[in-house]
């Protein structure tokens, strides 16, 4: 399970650094008074708190098969998944939006914003340490694909180091809008900069809590694998001998590197019970061989259309 091990190390970097950033941002608001210092502080705290269900996700679906779950808990990540993506909404920007309109609406005493701004220069750092490390994990992952950096994040279905990366990216943009607030502030002496900063970082928020929570219900549902990924399937089973037509084909992902297949096949009419199962077996060696994420395949031997219509014309069999 070496992915899952690259993503936990991703998730640990991630959460500690964010844990730290939460509590200097929480001091630096307080003794500023500033709203968008706030509204990071809580951006941080959000964030650690999903970094924890994040790891929560990847310890639970590491859980082989049983009785009671025969295909395995690989599923549960994307449960957890789902739930860091509503803290992430829940915990930054519903506090986010609404410290900023508290500010527009009745203002706020601003203390020196220095420390501010020096909490978020370490912060920025940090930050950019952890986004380093999920970027270097989806690049590596994605060259492993031969797929393009951008379509392999919006379609992983790794959707803890995707969570990292997303998280990361605003926690970046957050920062930059939280100093461009105390900026304003100080140029105008008007706080409603400020008060605009933490409303814009609620909605960042909004939209990372959005995206991750779509990829994930998307995951929960039933997402099939790529169409090139299901083009190849459908070619290397026509390849295997016996085998004449794909009359359906179900694929499914379970989790990050794990995909059922299955799948009606036509076999050729004059094939004997015992070819029928050594080219079951042989498909699943290729399928496999070809894409090593497959884990479950499942072929069901079917008439094809011409059979159908052949035993439909003949009539019902003699009782």
């Amino acid at each position: 399970m070496a992915e899952n091990g690259e993503s936990t190390f991703t998730v640990i970097v991630a959460a500690a650094a964010n844990l730290g950033i939460a509590v200097a941002k929480a001091v630096a608001g307080i003794i500023s008074g500033s709203s968008a210092m706030l509204s990071e502080a809580a951006h941080s705290v959000a964030d650690t708190v999903t970094e924890v269900m994040l790891l929560t996700a990847l310890k639970r679906s590491e859980k082989p098969a049983d009785e009671d779950h025969p295909v395995g808990y690989a599923g549960e990540r994307y449960v957890w998944a789902m739930l860091a993506a509503v803290a992430t909404f829940v915990g930054g920007a519903v506090f986010s939006i609404y410290d900023g309109v508290h500010t527009l609406t009745h203002g706020e005493e601003l203390g020196d914003p220095t420390i501010s701004y020096i909490v978020l220069g370490i912060a920025f750092l940090l930050e950019g340490f952890s986004l380093r490390t999920g970027i270097r994990q989806v690049k590596a992952e994605a060259e492993r694909m031969k797929a393009p950096f951008a379509r392999y994040l919006r379609l992983t279905a790794d959707t803890t180091v995707k969570a990292v990366v997303m998280e990361d990216s605003a926690a970046l943009a957050g920062l930059m809008l939280a100093a461009g607030g105390l900026l304003g502030v100080q140029i105008t002496g008007s706080d409603v900069w400020d008060g605009i900063a933490s409303i814009l970082i609620g909605l960042l928020l909004v939209y990372v809590a959005w995206v991750l929570g779509r990829s994930n219900a998307e995951l929960l549902i039933g997402r099939p694998a790529p169409r090139p990924m299901r083009d190849g399937i459908r070619e290397e089973l026509l390849s295997v001998p016996h085998i004449i037509d794909v009359l359906d084909l179900i694929t499914l992902i379970q989790g990050p590197g794990e995909v059922l297949v299955a799948a009606k096949i036509d076999f050729r009419d004059v094939s004997s019970a015992e070819q029928v199962e050594w080219a079951c077996e042989d498909a699943e060696s290729q399928l496999r061989e070809r894409y090593p994420a497959i884990r479950r395949v499942y072929l069901d031997p079917t008439p094809g259309v011409a059979q159908r219509r052949a035993r439909r014309s003949s009539g019902p069999e003699p009782a």
